[in-house]
């Protein structure tokens, strides 16, 4: 066991950490289903939920900066859930994981295909979805550097874009740059013409649901401890600047959108960055937003595939699955936790095509659930492992990372993570997670345990035989 693990090869440096971070949160959520969260909260309202989901993903990672640091795995938190928790909670936490990204997978997929409809409407999707999925097969593949070099230049072209588009669209609202049509700069006549919540306050409890979700793929910092160079110095380091910069984006973003798009019109538009860019006169506008909204689903999905494959490689690095899954290649990377993994991509795929009504809602329903039950694992581990640090004597000036205000943060960032679950039963079209993922959490933890009797009565008979 400890062979496989000298065998990870700690190939990324922080620049590589952020952009994984980055990859794995921004995508669709951002680019096209901002619109409908304005239209919902009004442009103060989504403020408020963004900077309120900005916070608990912050206090979260604040924790796993900690267990990262001192501990730097790859498999990060189920590693960390099996150890401080118990194994059950771990060997869960890592199954919900890996389907949240595989079940991610498929859609991505999916949506990169349609995507390709606009510049090649004869070509049928699914010829578009096989390439991409193939493309992502060989960057994962291959090696850790060619995986994360590929993950930076992917994020990078979202991160570029964001940026333009935050500057170009404050010059617009401030009368700087022209707008089309002669129209005059909008100022800040959208936040204040209309109520402070036009759906009622409510609205942005319901936004915070989604806004949580929409922050989800911060923790991939966690995962890639493991493959980091020095890790106590980088893994802090890149949680600090990826939540910086992901509050300027979010909320930046939604600013801009709020100013220049009315809230009544921001719901119906497919994506308002398309709009936005034209209403400022920016050429070709639909086509570079396109190809930037492609990027950000092939990053999405890169980030996903190597966040399952590792999940796996845990698993079984824990001897609770097949110790196939924790073979490695002689250039460190888990194969046929790959493999695996981009079949389970490949049946989430098929799901979304063949039964989108049945298997395919219950898998997204379990996986949005999944990623609050994760944070909440990371706060409770980070918790757990302070108490025990301190108890078997050692000096909590030892850390190499410190998380502040202990035990307030983990605490309060649980509590907040599980408030989001619970807020989930009041809202009719994401109560069905919890009718989905509450089962499918049972399911992990009585399999882990029929699992552990079964083989303890595998060793018994293998010994008992031996004795004879």
């Amino acid at each position: 066991m400890e062979k496989n693990k000298q065998q990870f090869q700690r190939k990324m440096q922080t620049r590589h950490l952020v952009m994984l971070s980055l990859g794995g949160v921004i995508g669709t959520g951002l680019f096209l289903s901002s619109g409908y969260t304005i239209q919902q909260a009004g442009p103060i309202g989504t403020i408020l939920a963004y900077l309120i989901g900005a916070l608990v993903v912050y206090l979260v990672m604040l924790c796993l900066g900690e267990l990262a640091a001192h501990m730097p795995e790859t498999g990060a938190f189920h590693s960390y859930a099996a150890k401080y928790i118990n194994p059950a909670t771990g060997y869960t936490v890592a199954w919900l994981y890996w389907l949240t990204w595989t079940v991610a997978l498929g859609s991505e997929f999916t949506a990169a295909g349609l995507l390709m409809q606009r510049w090649f409407p004869s070509v049928n999707v699914w010829i578009w979805s096989l390439v991409f999925a193939i493309l992502i097969f060989i960057l994962n593949i291959l090696t850790v550097r060619l995986f994360a070099e590929s993950e930076f230049w992917f994020s990078s072209i979202k991160v570029i874009a964001i940026a333009l588009f935050i500057i170009l669209g404050l010059g617009a609202v401030f009368g700087l740059i022209p707008m089309t049509h002669s129209q005059s700069a909008p100022l800040l006549s959208n936040f204040t013409s209309g109520s402070l919540f036009p759906n009622g306050a409510v609205t942005l409890f319901m936004t915070m649901l989604a806004v949580n979700f929409a922050f989800s793929g911060t923790e991939l910092i966690g995962i890639a401890a493991g493959e980091t160079a020095d890790p106590q110095k980088n893994v802090p380091k890149a949680i600090h600047t990826t939540l910086w910069r992901l509050i300027i984006f979010f909320v930046g973003t939604i600013f801009v959108l709020s100013a220049l798009l009315p809230a009544s019109e921001a719901g119906v538009l497919e994506s308002p960055f398309v709009t936005v860019f034209e209403r400022i006169g920016i050429p070709y506008a639909a086509d570079i937003m396109n190809f930037v909204i492609l990027t950000a689903i092939l990053s999405a999905a890169n980030s996903g595939l190597y966040a399952a494959s590792r999940m796996l490689w845990s698993l079984a690095d824990k001897n609770t699955i097949s110790p196939k899954f924790k073979k490695l290649s002689k250039k460190g990377v888990p194969v046929y936790a790959v493999i695996f993994s981009m079949l389970g991509g490949g049946l989430a795929l098929l799901s979304s095509i063949a039964a989108p009504d049945t298997v395919y809602i219950v898998l997204v329903s379990i996986s949005g659930l999944a990623v609050v039950a994760v944070w909440m694992s990371i706060s409770a581990s980070q918790f757990l492992f302070r108490r025990r640090f301190i108890k078997e004597g050692n000096s909590v000036d030892s850390l190499v990372y410190r998380t502040p205000l202990y035990p307030f943060v983990p605490i309060a960032s649980f509590l907040l993570c599980l408030a989001s679950c619970i807020g989930i039963a009041f809202d009719p079209t994401q109560r069905i997670a919890l009718y989905c993922g509450i089962p499918f959490i049972l399911f992990c933890y009585v399999s882990f345990y029929v699992m552990k009797k079964l083989k303890k009565g595998e060793v018994k008979y293998v010994d008992q035989q031996q004795s004879n």
